[in-house]
């Protein structure tokens, strides 16, 4: 077994102000660490062109640029060498799980993987010129889930990384949808125009119940709406996109369709995605298809029930308060898994 901390990061001022709040705490952690050691391996793997990537950032979310402004003057980096390891454009991923439900005004999400890609950070974020959100974060400026203040939340879900592309990988995408995008058509259209590096559906929910799922690679995007959807790692329409071995996520669908069309509260929402009698949450983390964290956010209350391990006590918080400058005086979010494997934020890994 293993236990861990998740940090609670809050920040309310400019985009630059936020990327240099960024910058100085990250650059004190076991995580800062193991992202400079991985800097050859980067380096090796992908090239970034900064004036595409300006030119990208310009169009899709020109204050995020001034935050990777700020993340490299707290870390001490060049801008040349923060664009190339945190902004997401050409940048690598690996398989990835993730299930998500969105019926009668939530969306429930479980976020799983391999704990060595884990940054133990979750956010709540105010720039002054975009909008707020709160969730969890990686790469830095990027976002593994969130939900914005005007009540649109968005996932992703990995499908395939072969027949890469020219574009962002998925958690750039997630933090210009949350930062630019009020409504789930707004982020459909988002998602339609920004290039893609990988394959990965997208799951969207707003305050009005709207949803969608968004197959997307650097090859075309198909969408689907609905009041009540559920999303796993496999795509539905573009199967041409689809890996070979994708039973276990058709498995998990199944388990998310059993849930559908329940009379469910949030609270038991989170339950069905965070108790594994329910065949949704996974501890196969040796494997990437481990479930790191179970999330539900309530798009028209702006409510957020977190969870870290499996049968976790879920924490409850009020982004609306949060807006509206009630302090929320949570550090750590603690969990505890059925693994052994390395947790980078708070220990060193081997490369």
């Amino acid at each position: 077994m293993k236990e861990i901390q998740i940090d609670v990061i809050q920040g309310k001022g400019s985009y630059y102000d936020l990327g240099l709040l960024e910058g100085t705490h990250h650059r004190d952690t076991p995580l800062y660490e193991n992202h400079r050691k991985r800097r050859k391996r980067s380096l090796r793997s992908y090239e970034t062109k900064m004036n595409e990537a300006k030119a990208y950032y310009d169009r899709f979310g020109p204050g995020i640029w001034d935050e990777l402004r700020g993340l490299a003057d707290g870390l001490g980096w060049t801008l040349e060498e923060t664009v190339h390891e945190y902004s997401g454009y050409q940048a690598e991923w690996k398989k990835s799980g993730c299930s998500a439900m969105m019926q009668d005004g939530f969306y429930a999400r479980n976020y799983d993987y391999h704990p060595k890609t884990y940054e133990g950070r979750f956010l709540l974020w105010k720039p002054e010129d975009g909008y707020a959100s709160v969730g969890f974060g990686t790469r830095m400026i990027g976002r593994m889930d969130g939900m914005n203040e005007k009540g649109l939340v968005i996932g992703y879900h990995f499908v395939n990384r072969r027949r890469q592309t020219d574009g962002f990988i998925c958690c750039a995408i997630a933090r210009f949808v949350l930062d630019t995008c009020a409504t789930t058509e707004e982020a459909i259209d988002v998602i339609s125009r920004v290039p893609h590096r990988q394959a990965f559906n997208y799951s969207v929910y707003d305050r009005e119940g709207k949803g969608a799922i968004v197959e997307a690679s650097g090859r075309g995007v198909h969408v689907t709406r609905g009041a009540a959807l559920g999303c796993a790692n496999h795509f539905d329409y573009m199967t041409e996109e689809n890996r070979h071995h994708l039973v276990e996520s058709k498995e998990r669908m199944a388990h998310i369709d059993e849930q559908i069309g329940r009379s469910l509260t949030p609270y038991e929402a989170y339950e069905r995605f965070n108790q594994k009698e329910y065949g949704i949450f996974k501890e196969d983390y040796k494997n990437s298809a481990g479930t790191l964290h179970t999330v539900v956010y309530v798009p028209e209350t702006l409510q957020v029930l977190i969870g870290a391990g499996r049968n976790a006590k879920p924490l409850s918080l009020s982004f609306s308060n949060w807006l509206n400058d009630s302090p929320f005086l949570v550090k750590k979010i603690k969990g505890t898994f059925a693994t052994d494997e390395t947790f980078p934020f708070e220990e060193p890994l081997r490369f």
